[in-house]
Order: C-alpha cells, then structure tokens, then sequence
C-alpha cells in the first residue's frame, strides 16, 4: 500500500496534524517539542503531518504557520519519523519557480521513500504578490501554468513551454528522477473550476463547513467528477479542534471548528465520513490543553474508530 491509499480510500476517514502541532495565540507559534510531537503522532496513528507554505507573515492575517521553509522542514521531520505521509497544505505554486517545486517533489520522495503528497495552492495572502513581482490579477492563470509545467518537468527531458516561467526543449532534464506519480491535491478553488479540478487533480482539499453546506459541496464535488468521468477522487478538509478533558462536553463553535470533548469529536467525524470525507487535517491552535494531552486523547479514543 503506498502513501496514497494510506490517507485516502473511498468511504473511509483518516487523520492527520497540522504543524505546528501546539496551541499559541497570535500570528507566531513558539516550535516548541514539534519532533516529538511529530514522533508521538506516528505512534498514535495519525496517517499525515502537513506543511503550510507561508513565505511573508501579515499579522493582519494572523497565522504564520510553522515558520519555517516547508520543504527543509519537512526533510526535518522527515529524519524524526518513519512512515508517517508528509503532506504539503500547501504549496503556493504561482509564488515558486516550476522547476525548484519540482525539483523539491522528487528529492523529498527519494529521500523519505515515497512519502510525500502534495497539496497546491494560489495564496490566500494578496499582500504576498508584489514581494514576487506576481501580478494578482492573474494567479488563476499562474496557477494553472504551474501546475502543468510541475507536471511536465516530471518526464525525461521534458518539453514544455510556459506563459510566465520559461520554457524547457528537450534538451535539459530534471534531476533526481522520480519515476511514480505524485498525488497533487488542490486546495480550495485555487482560482479554477470545479469541474477543472475533479479533471486535473488527484483530489481536492477543502475548509472546514457547516453540516448542509458541506453536504451541498460534496455533491458538487460528485458531480464534476460524474462529469469528468472520474469514478472518485478524495475530499479533504481541515478542522480546528479544542479538545476539554471531559470527554463529555458538549461543541461550541471556534474559528474553523468547535470546542468539545471527545465523544463529540468522535460522532463529528462519523458524520464527516459517511458524508464522503476520506481525510481531516485537525488543527490545535486554539487548544486550552497541551497538545500532547490532546493528541493522546485522540489517539486512544476517536482513531480506533476509524482504523
């Protein structure tokens, strides 16, 4: 079973951490006690670690992320743990170079025996635009130009010719080689269509959202793959969660997810997976507990549910 299947089979759920894996106020995050975190996470059976790209921080946005390159820290962690998958969430394509992202994809695959997947996005920051000489008004287009040229530059001597990037004739090749596909999720819309994701993509990565509307996006979802002739790509999405230490407290809304104990994680998630989840990214910066506390809930009451 590779990488993939382990984080995503059709009507199952897993879970997966969010660095950084602690609760903290504000933009920054301390770092505190990641690789172990990380560590205790395989053990507990979270099937992911996932790694934001956040090249500025806007305190007006308030979350700088891990702070820290996302590709160095992953080969960071990477060296921590074993087989856990390595997940980026995600990869700002319009605001890095084609052929350094993918030059990035086949050196962690390599290095961490297949254990990437690879989340890409647009940016949620405007703000980060001019600091890369990148025009707003065309991160759809970046995106998808990106997107292509990522994909190509995974062949032998690729041929490819890019609107903004460059272009490659077959002359030059990309080193290391990786030979196997890397599943690449889109996050969001990214700018782009439903129906061009479900064509294009190997899954989609989604936000935390209400009961019926999350229902109503799942349909879309099954829809453009309907149309698409796709017969089922993954949906995904992230959670924020506060987990109490009375596993009976009833939720109460935060930003992004709720506040609870653990039996009401629990039937949340069901719920989640019988709408057609396959993968929740559960964020811990809102946490009233220290996160190794909650993570030990979580792996000794809620993943044997979904093993």
């Amino acid at each position: 079973m590779d990488v993939f299947d382990k984080i995503a089979t059709k009507g199952k759920l897993t879970l997966g951490l969010v660095f950084p894996i602690e609760a903290y106020k504000g933009s920054v995050a301390e770092m505190k006690n990641q690789e172990a975190l990380a560590k205790r996470a395989e053990e507990l059976g979270f099937k992911a670690l996932w790694f934001r790209d956040v090249p500025f921080n806007d305190p007006l946005f308030g979350d700088a992320g891990q702070l820290y390159d996302p590709w160095i820290y992953m080969a960071h962690i990477m060296n921590h743990t074993k087989e856990i998958a390595l997940g980026s969430a995600s990869i700002i394509l319009p605001l890095r170079h084609p052929v350094h992202t993918a030059k990035s994809i086949n050196s962690i695959q390599l290095l961490s025996n297949e254990r990437l997947i690879l989340g890409v996005a647009s940016g949620d920051r405007p703000i980060e635009y001019p600091a890369f000489n990148q025009n707003l008004d065309h991160k759809s287009e970046l995106f998808r130009d990106s997107f292509f040229y990522v994909k190509a530059l995974q062949g032998n001597f690729p041929i490819y010719s890019s609107k903004f990037y460059g272009s490659t004739n077959g002359g030059i090749d990309l080193l290391p080689k990786y030979h196997k596909k890397t599943p690449m999720f889109v996050t969001g819309h990214s700018g782009q269509s439903l129906d061009w994701i479900a064509e294009h993509s190997d899954g989609w990565l989604y936000y935390p959202r209400d009961f019926n509307t999350l229902q109503i996006v799942i349909r879309q979802w099954k829809e453009a793959l309907r149309k698409a002739k796709k017969n089922w790509k993954p949906f995904m999405q992230s959670l924020y969660v506060d987990l109490t230490s009375d596993s009976t407290t009833k939720p109460i809304p935060i930003h992004l997810g709720f506040k609870s104990g653990t039996e009401y994680l629990k039937a949340h998630l069901k719920l989640l997976e019988s709408y057609g989840v396959n993968h929740v990214i559960l964020n811990l910066k809102y946490g009233s507990r220290p996160a190794d506390e909650m993570m030990a809930d979580i792996g000794e009451s809620v993943i044997p549910l979904f093993s």
